[in-house]
């Protein structure tokens, strides 16, 4: 066969497999909006533990790795670190991790107050968080609706300012004691953090182990999404969804330093402003502190209309985090950077299910097995007032 011949058939047979695998994604992407539907199905006040886990398991987290395990004893919904979820490259010393946790915690009182649990959150030595909660009415939320929409919306906005009102809503929600909330909007001011990111992100994609933690947790089709419930999926950033055999060499072919410092410098400069948070200590409890302070002000952008995505790059290099603070005027390291602003929601990035998450929790179906479910974990039936609501897993 001659040369000619052969790369004509090779291209022709890559090409057919390209627009197979294009075929087969675009099918199962109609699967994968089915399973978004469930996932974030509006919150249902009588649907029990399950129901709360749902919620607190909607929390944000650094790629997507849901690091929690939840348990229940008495009257406490306990939100355990999960470590072999860890990214030690990105995260090495788990505060991403701990922010998550807070946050799912925060998740958690939000939802636990709308469904006629109200409760606290407190920690142990261990790092593991307790909603302890007590019987109590429902009541309507608007930050408990709004945990199934929020989510990281990882693409350019449409560079409207944010009304002053606006603005006064997301720093009375972000506000904590322990936590400080920065909010920046001055453009001069977002253009010196905007260069930071894009020297932060340069250095993390000279790093071959960042690499390597990044693709582990790539997901290009919504099969793989849905299959593994967790991780990076294409579409949620903005990209296209491919099989996994297309996704892979085209992710080393397109992502370059280059172009994702320019893309981020886009984003920031469509982007109404810039949140960073900071706590008072640099250890596990405030961290924590710092995720639910972030959760209520995500969920209060949810509200309003405000896209919202992470842009810690200043943040993870830990070279960086010193010019970040000197130019907000802080001396104390800085946990988060978020840009808001308005733009268009992209599909949702997965989740693992209740049962996955819930330690001891058993899918079983009829009412019988789930009280016994609950037994087993030292729940009595006068858990709640009245019969065990159905629980609701997905």
């Amino acid at each position: 066969m001659k040369r000619r011949h052969f790369l004509v058939g090779t291209a022709a047979v890559i090409a057919g497999a390209a627009g197979v695998g294009v075929y087969c994604a675009q099918r199962a992407s109609a699967d994968y909006a089915t399973y978004i539907r469930t996932l974030r199905r509006p919150l249902d006040p009588s649907g029990g533990i399950d129901e709360l886990v749902r919620m607190a398991s909607l929390a944000p987290n650094g790629h997507n790795t849901q690091p929690w395990r939840f348990a229940v004893r008495d009257r406490s919904l306990m939100i355990a670190p999960d470590f072999s979820r860890r990214t030690p490259v990105v995260d090495p010393d788990d505060h991403h991790l701990f922010v998550s946790l807070g946050a799912a915690a925060e998740n958690a009182a939000i939802a636990g107050a709308a469904m006629g649990l109200p409760g606290e959150i407190t920690a142990d030595d261990a790092g593991a968080l307790h909603y302890v909660f007590a019987n109590g009415r429902p009541a309507a939320s608007p930050l408990a609706d709004a945990i199934v929409h929020r989510q990281s919306t990882r693409s350019n906005y449409d560079g409207r300012p944010a009304d002053p009102a606006t603005l006064a809503a997301l720093e009375a929600a972000g506000r904590a004691e322990g936590v400080r909330l920065v909010l920046v909007t001055a453009r001069r001011r977002m253009n010196d953090i905007r260069d930071l990111v894009v020297v932060g992100n340069d250095r993390q994609m000279a790093d071959p182990a960042f690499i390597a933690e990044l693709k582990s947790w790539l997901r290009f089709s919504p099969a793989s999404a849905m299959d593994h419930g967790d991780g990076l999926y294409s579409a949620a950033s903005g990209n296209p969804s491919l099989p996994d055999f297309l996704g892979r060499p085209a992710f080393d072919l397109v992502f370059k330093s280059k172009s994702e410092n320019a893309k981020y410098a886009r984003q920031i400069d469509t982007s109404a402003g810039l949140a960073i948070f900071l706590g008072d200590r640099a250890d596990k409890p405030s961290w924590i502190k710092v995720g639910r302070a972030m959760q209520r002000f995500l969920l209060e952008a949810t509200r309003h209309g405000v896209a919202c995505a992470y842009v810690n790059q200043p943040v993870e290099v830990a070279a960086l985090r010193p010019q970040l603070a000197a130019l907000i005027g802080e001396s104390v390291r800085p946990d988060l950077v978020i840009r808001f602003g308005y733009g268009k929601p992209l599909p949702y990035s997965p989740r693992r299910r209740v049962e996955q998450v819930f330690a001891g929790k058993q899918a079983a179906s009829g009412q019988r097995r789930k009280v016994a479910a609950l037994d087993r974990l030292d729940v009595g039936r006068d858990f709640f007032r009245g019969p065990v609501p159905p629980l609701q897993f997905f």
